[in-house]
């Protein structure tokens, strides 16, 4: 299967979003884009995407609707508002969207898009900015097989790997599942290396080691080059995991699962925005931990 004679419409060109167009443009895709911000149309339309002028002119005659967007609201304003895509979208076309949303919310789409046959997946992805520039994000899928078939030659461009999970709100699931897991190796790598810094231990030296520990996952090891050099520029922002922390929290209270650790998580990143790192890199918690300790930062 190919991008060829696809026609694919795509809402959100932000940090994500971005890169992820410009990879389709580049292996040949026709892609028209619509954002409320003007100026991240104007990136992926001059990386060769078509500018549209909303999100039902370009579902109108989509095969394909991908939107990467960035909580519940404005997922169901695109799908279940007044100017919902799918009153718009071809019968027999793909709602795709792979953006972080709760289950909950994802469900509601999902039985409004079969009431007018379209079919919708859910691809939240796994990744980083640098990764969505490398087409090396982890896509985990999930919705009607049939529709997940049509969004293969779209997740082999975007993805380094693609998962299928079953016909519902699998991939949600998992999204928080691998998102509870990031988050809180984050936290309690915060706590760790301040207890090391304490300790005595020089950073880099204590980096090092733990970059060849048992403890040194690929989260881990993705961190260590920023984390030598103290920078705490976004790949993944305190915002955002403070925002996946709530839908996880919140998932769990729905399914009866107690998430102590995940609460204590979210708790952290709360405190880190307070501080004021809201928008660096969700390591900046560090920060927050070492001025509690009463450490200078480094």
């Amino acid at each position: 299967m190919s991008l060829d004679n696809l026609n694919i419409g795509w809402i959100g060109a932000g940090k994500m979003g971005g890169p992820m167009i410009t990879n389709l443009v580049a292996a040949g895709g026709e892609v028209t884009v619509y954002d409320p911000v003007p100026a991240n149309i104007e990136t992926v339309v001059t990386a060769g995407a078509s500018a549209g002028t909303s999100n039902q002119m370009l579902a109108e005659n989509a095969d394909i609707v991908v939107s990467m967007i960035p909580n519940d609201a404005v997922l169901g304003a695109i799908a279940l508002g007044g100017d919902s895509i799918l009153t718009v979208m071809k019968p027999g076309s793909v709602y795709l969207d792979m953006s972080t949303v709760s289950p909950q919310a994802s469900a509601e789409v999902s039985a409004a898009a079969k009431l007018v046959g379209i079919g919708y997946v859910r691809a939240p992805v796994s990744g980083s900015t640098a990764m969505a520039e490398a087409g090396t994000l982890t896509v985990m899928a999930s919705g009607p097989e049939d529709a997940f078939v049509q969004c293969i030659p779209v997740f082999d461009v975007l993805g380094g790997q693609n998962f299928y999970l079953g016909d519902s709100e699998q991939a949600r699931y998992l999204k928080l599942v691998v998102n509870l897991l990031v988050g809180t190796t984050g936290a309690v790598l915060a706590e760790a290396l301040t207890l090391g810094r304490k300790g005595g231990l020089e950073w880099q030296q204590m980096l090092d080691v733990i970059g060849v520990s048992a403890a040194a996952s690929p989260y881990v090891q993705y961190n260590l080059v920023p984390l030598k050099a103290r920078d705490f520029s976004a790949q993944f922002t305190t915002e955002q995991m403070v925002k996946d922390s709530r839908l996880i929290c919140e998932a769990g209270e729905a399914a009866g699962v107690p998430l102590a650790i995940g609460q204590a998580m979210l708790q952290m990143f709360e405190d880190t925005i307070e501080a004021g790192y809201g928008e660096e890199n969700l390591t900046a918690a560090i920060k927050v931990i070492e001025n509690r300790s009463g450490l200078d930062e480094l």
